[in-house]
């Protein structure tokens, strides 16, 4: 059999047992584009005072084109930039970009800028100089974040209303770390320190200490009810914490909400072309 047959069959059953079929975006390159070909820029994005490293994947096409962004999580190990080659073949343009202070972004990393730095992303994208320079559709822009970045997306998302639509994957809610007992709770993020600049593990317990006090996922229930969520979880400790704002949500009166729930790791490791398969149907079933 043809290698590239074998590679197709694979996708699809690895998709299948997941209940999902395999969108051609994730084993067929679209046809080039001759005028407008798919392309990447990179960004450097203002947020207070600096500016952050982004890059956008762009599909062929004069666009405007649907948009997502996609926040990674602590520190950053898993960027999912598969996810953004796929998306990006199946239409959207893909935003990956780094916090303040990780992966070579300037400034000090600190758990509350992930969220101002993911508005100061979107508020890039959605100037008018720029969108239409990316070819973004400002109407139709996608949050998507896994782990800590699932927690930057809620938050966001809760105060965003125009976002088209949010995706969280193996979300971490960052407020509950603080119920660790201290010891653990700085073994735990001196373990995910690596990649970020003017931090310790101190800084970082003592900050999420603080978060405890704010608000949980499913505090931010009511404000989601309108936005259209894909929560996505894998076999982990933390899975409990996307079915609680998944239950809170619908409490509160919101019926868009897809959820599913995966026999897999925190980084989906065995499972990449089911989470693209079903990232990608989601998308579709927006337009």
């Amino acid at each position: 059999m043809h290698k590239n047959v074998l590679i197709v069959l694979a996708a699809f059953f690895a998709a299948s047992a997941f209940g999902q079929s395999v969108p051609a975006a994730i084993y067929t390159d679209p046809p080039a584009g001759a005028a407008n070909p798919a392309r990447m820029s990179v960004l450097q994005i203002p947020t207070h005072g600096v500016r952050i490293n982004g890059i956008v994947y762009q599909p062929s096409g004069a666009g405007p084109h649907p948009t997502i962004v996609i926040c990674h999580g602590l520190p950053g190990d898993e960027k999912n930039l598969d996810l953004a080659q796929a998306v990006r073949r199946a239409g959207w343009n893909a935003v990956t970009f780094n916090y303040r202070g990780s992966w070579g972004s300037p400034g000090d990393f600190r758990f509350s800028h992930t969220i101002e730095d993911a508005e100061a992303v979107l508020a890039y994208l959605r100037d008018p100089a720029n969108a239409k320079k990316l070819g973004v559709d400002t109407h139709r822009i996608v949050m998507a974040g896994h782990s800590m970045g699932g927690w930057v997306v809620v938050h966001v998302a809760a105060q965003d209303r125009s976002l088209y639509g949010a995706i969280i994957f193996s979300a971490a809610d960052m407020s509950r770390l603080a119920d660790m007992p201290r010891e653990r709770l700085l073994s735990f993020v001196a373990e995910d320190i690596h990649g970020l600049a003017g931090v310790t593990p101190e800084i970082m317990a003592d900050e999420l200490s603080g978060l405890h006090r704010k608000a949980h996922f499913e505090d931010e229930a009511a404000a989601l009810t309108h936005t259209p969520l894909l929560a996505l979880s894998a076999h982990e400790p933390i899975a409990p914490q996307t079915d609680a704002l998944v239950r809170a949500i619908r409490a509160q009166g919101g019926n868009d909400v897809t959820e599913m729930h995966a026999d897999t790791d925190h980084s989906w490791s065995d499972h990449r072309i089911a989470l693209e398969s079903i990232v990608i149907t989601w998308l579709d079933k927006l337009r």
